[in-house]
């Protein structure tokens, strides 16, 4: 079966990125933008969804979308099970890259990394405040393996949930966040006659930030 989609496009026509008009830091401009297009949210619009691809055992990329829960100058934040594909993918090779793809202001953010986990205090700190439910969930799955069925995992939610329902949800020791710290970040606006605007911010050996023009 062929499906042709060769008619499916866009045309582009929001404003230009030009680099008399950007920050020197990376992150100030991630933060100009991620505020426009919150602007824009519809309601429980994900604007923080992110796509993250990590190397697997198998020596292919494997690529998948997290929540960002916070950003700042030192890097982006998300949380998972540490044994999970990506978790053990990290382990392994802790290069990482993560995008944005913004379609109300037609953008695109990517983002190369060395991706590390955070404090344990922290984890613990952000996983006090989840919804009860979610905590549990951190308990009943065993992400990325295999299982049964689904009846299995309504029964392993039912489980937990009997067990924590006079005791206080603690973190799994296998749950917690990850520190991307960006070594490349790429800011991508989309322009007329696919001439999209292209500026990378590389990190240099001296720490600072060195910004280029790519072609489209």
């Amino acid at each position: 079966m062929t499906i042709d989609l060769s008619n499916l496009r866009k045309d582009y026509a929001k404003n230009p990125l030009l680099e008399s008009e950007v920050p020197k830091e990376p992150f100030l401009l991630f933060d100009n933008w991620f505020k426009q297009e919150k602007l824009f949210q519809k309601d429980n619009e994900e604007i923080n969804a992110m796509s993250i691809s990590t190397i697997g055992e198998d020596g292919g990329p494997e690529t998948r979308v997290v929540l960002l829960k916070e950003y700042s100058e030192n890097g982006f934040i998300f949380y998972t099970n540490y044994y999970s594909l990506k978790g053990r993918a990290i382990q392994n090779i802790p290069k990482v890259c993560i995008s944005f793809y913004w379609k109300n202001m037609e953008r695109q953010i990517i983002i190369k990394g060395i991706t590390s986990k955070i404090p344990r205090k922290k984890s613990d700190e952000y996983f006090h405040n989840r919804p009860i439910g979610n905590k549990i969930g951190s308990w009943v799955s065993r992400q990325s393996m295999i299982i049964s069925s689904k009846e299995y995992l309504l029964k392993q939610y039912n489980k937990w949930n009997n067990f924590f329902s006079k005791r206080t949800i603690k973190r799994p020791f296998d749950w917690g966040g990850y520190l991307v710290k960006p070594y490349r970040m790429e800011f991508w606006q989309g322009q007329p006659n696919r001439l999209h605007d292209r500026l990378v911010y590389i990190l240099e050996k001296e720490k600072k930030w060195i910004l280029c023009r790519l072609s489209p």
